[in-house]
């Protein structure tokens, strides 16, 4: 599944490349997640002013609304000047003069979702819960802490939840919980301030270093140039149980934690 790492290198590659676009036609294929909220052909004539992102979620800031997409499980976008026709899974393509943003999603749990603006409340009902950006300047690690004193629940589920900390996926929430020494079934009320200050710049650290290894590529993800992501072959304990750990060589273990496999070394992360 594309986490935030991901959705932010696929932003980085095409976000150039289509400001300034006039749109001349629009094209759905098989129904998405969600409905797209418009009539297709409402879109041609608008220009796209713009590329954001908002946790797992690409914003089109668009003349006259925003666009909305999401990866879903096993969705991904390309951007090109010379697009072959659609194929089985491609669902929705987006035809610019400067060229056609098409998203692709074999599983189909991906969306386009249209909205009048962001403060509108189409928009609201994906954005509105969406805990703080992990990799903007409002993710304050005294603030972080004083959510997690909040939450009684295990941290890794915390994480996962994206109500205090938005797009830190199963991944990079395994990634960062080994980099601070923290067991994954550790209650977040628990951690004291000295272990949430370490979580905290963990994420930060893990995130950014995603985004610069151009994300996780364990299947087929690949970004809107068609490149892959490497940051997999550094990763510590994720998808490695029962190698050695890289830190204290004793085997990595792994567990169930609301139906996603979390990786951990029993010895480097203390509950």
């Amino acid at each position: 599944m594309p986490e935030l790492p991901e959705v932010e290198v696929t932003r980085l590659s095409f976000a150039d490349r289509i400001q300034g676009a006039h749109i001349s036609h629009a094209q759905l294929g098989k129904p998405l997640r969600w409905p797209l909220g418009c009539e297709p052909q409402s879109l041609v004539d608008q220009q796209v002013l713009g590329v954001r992102r908002r946790g797992k979620y690409l914003l089109l800031d668009l003349s006259a609304g925003l666009l909305l997409m999401h990866l879903g499980m096993s969705g991904s976008v390309t951007f090109s000047i010379h697009t072959p026709p659609a194929g089985k899974h491609d669902h929705f393509d987006l035809v610019t003069n400067l060229g056609t943003l098409r998203l692709h999603d074999p599983r189909r749990f991906g969306a386009v979702v249209f909205a009048p603006s962001q403060e509108h409340a189409s928009a609201q009902k994906l954005l509105g819960r969406l805990g703080v950006e992990p990799l903007g300047d409002f993710f304050n690690a005294v603030l972080f802490h004083q959510a997690l004193k909040l939450r009684k629940t295990a941290i890794k589920q915390v994480l996962l939840a994206g109500e205090v900390v938005v797009g830190v996926g199963n991944i990079y929430a395994s990634e960062a919980l080994f980099l601070a020494g923290i067991r994954p079934t550790t209650r977040a009320m628990r951690l004291s301030r000295p272990r949430s200050d370490r979580l905290h710049a963990a994420i930060c650290d893990v995130l950014a270093r995603a985004v610069a290894k151009g994300g996780s590529t364990l299947k087929d993800f690949s970004n809107a140039q068609g490149e892959s992501g490497y940051f997999q072959l550094e990763a510590m304990v994720y998808d490695r149980a029962g190698l050695p750990c890289k830190i204290c060589s004793n085997p990595i273990k792994s567990m169930r934690q609301g139906q996603r496999s979390t990786f951990f070394c029993a010895i480097c992360q203390k509950p």
